[in-house]
């Protein structure tokens, strides 16, 4: 093929410094849709965006892990619309379109209402390491989850790859996961994603950080606005700003540049 030259840039989402956070590149032209799939494999991020088309003030995008195309996902939706400039930008994406709300040091989007729904605890917590706790499947924009809420510090989690790859496949979700609430105002977090070459743990999921802003209310009382920590165990601290009040969820946090370049393919 001709030689297509794709600008590109890593932004670290939910960190307020570089080498933190949740890492993803951006690639900021439209790319050939049969090369977004080798990119996302190429950068092996969590994510990797592609805006397809973009305004003044709204932006079509595709969001691809390494392994799969998401039809929403909540860091990269920071992180696109972040790169892209400050400013209220709307971005729809195959699974939802959703407003962002953009400023120099970071940005916040307006997440739809989840949908909850309890599931077995057994099979949930099966991968965990945790001997009991309350299970739930979430949706947001068709990104499913399932999600054990335990009093166990979360430190302890033992992660079995076979036992989750079972449960995700059992719950139809992309990733397990278990939070606790630490006080008032603060819930922690870790969600793995289960594949057959392993457990990938997401140093900070955007996608469930508004239900488990709604979870936290609804088993423990919590205030509407809290303070998701994710990521700390794996040396990628994330602080995720939740406001969790059904109708009216945001989900935000600081965003960092950290790297940019342009992938140059074809004309050879």
């Amino acid at each position: 093929m001709p030689e297509v030259r794709l600008p590109y840039r890593v932004v670290d989402v939910f960190s307020d410094r570089p080498l933190a956070g949740n890492a993803l590149c951006v690639v900021m032209e439209p790319a050939p849709e049969a090369v977004m799939p080798a990119i996302a494999r190429e950068v092996n991020l969590s994510e990797t965006t592609f805006v397809t088309i973009s305004g003044s003030s709204s932006y079509d995008v595709r969001i691809f892990t390494p392994a799969a195309e998401l039809p929403f996902a909540g860091h990269p939706t920071l992180g696109t619309a972040w790169v892209l400039g400050p400013g209220t930008w709307t971005q729809r994406s195959p699974g939802a379109t959703v407003t962002v709300e953009v400023t120099e040091d970071g940005a916040t989007m307006q997440q739809p209402d989840p949908s909850i729904a309890e599931v077995d605890s057994g099979v949930a917590c099966a991968g965990l390491g945790l001997p009991s706790g309350d299970a739930f499947a979430v949706e947001v924009g068709g990104t499913r989850h399932v999600l054990v809420a335990t009093d166990q510090p979360l430190g302890r989690l033992s992660f079995d790859t076979a036992a989750l790859l079972h449960t995700a496949r059992t719950l139809r979700v992309t990733g397990v996961g278990a939070f606790r609430l630490v006080d008032e105002t603060t819930v922690h977090a870790r969600l793995v994603v289960p594949g057959h070459n392993g457990t990938f743990e997401d140093p900070g999921t955007g996608s469930a950080a508004g239900p488990i802003g709604v979870l936290a209310h609804r088993l423990w009382s919590a205030g509407p606005d809290l303070l998701v920590t994710q990521g700390d165990e794996i040396g990628r601290p994330c602080r995720m700003r939740v406001h969790a009040e059904p109708g009216a969820i945001t989900v935000g946090g600081a965003v960092s540049a950290c790297a940019e370049g342009v992938f140059v393919l074809g004309g050879q």
